[in-house]
Formats: structure tokens, sequence, C-alpha cells
């Protein structure tokens, strides 16, 4: 199993955040089995302000840079809900130039 953290900004508007939220309460179910078959066994979203932080749990052989995308180009619903959820994101300042969701260093594990 591996791990990882990725972090981003919501635009700093509180019916942005709202509405955000309210699409994850009711993800779609088409995404959440996308991100299923490409080998993400747990996923949870955290929210601070306007910083989300994601923790993911992956299969072995999970690969961040070829499998997270793939998500996306494999099903079109899956696009349309990654292009849906930019409209409310915006990357953090430490993100990467190609990044979106900034990876994260782990630095402590219990």
């Amino acid at each position: 199993m591996r791990h990882y953290g990725l972090t981003l900004n919501l635009k700093n508007d509180p019916s942005v955040i709202e509405t955000y939220k309210a699409y994850h309460r009711e993800a779609w179910p088409e995404v959440i089995d996308a991100l299923k078959t490409v080998g993400i066994t747990k996923m949870n979203i955290y929210l601070l302000g306007c910083r989300l932080f994601m923790a993911m749990e992956t299969i072995d052989t999970f690969d961040i840079t070829r499998d997270f995308p793939r998500y996306l180009e494999e099903n079109p619903k899956c696009k349309a809900w990654d292009e849906l959820m930019r409209t409310f994101q915006e990357p953090v300042s430490e993100a990467q130039p190609d990044e979106w969701w900034a990876r994260m260093e782990p630095v402590f594990e219990l």
C-alpha cells in the first residue's frame, strides 16, 4: 500500500467553498468508481480555511504520474468533474509549475 498527501487551495469565497463541499457530499458515482479502478483504495479530503489536504492510499503498483491522469483520460465523466472542480480551486504557491494538487513530503508516520 502506498500513501500520498496532496494540497491545493479553494478560491477565497465562502459561496465557492460551500458549493465545492456540496459537490463532494454527492460525488458523481462514475468518479468514485474510476478512482478505484486506477488503484486508489482510500481518499479523504480535509479543509481548513481555503486550504485542502488530500490523503490517498493506493495499491502498491499505483504510480501517481501515470495512474492519476489515466483516471481522467479513460472516463469523460471524470474529465468533466475535474474541469468543474478546477473552477473552485487554485494551486498553492509551493506547487511546482506542472502541479495542480501539490505533493506533500511525508515527515511522520505512526
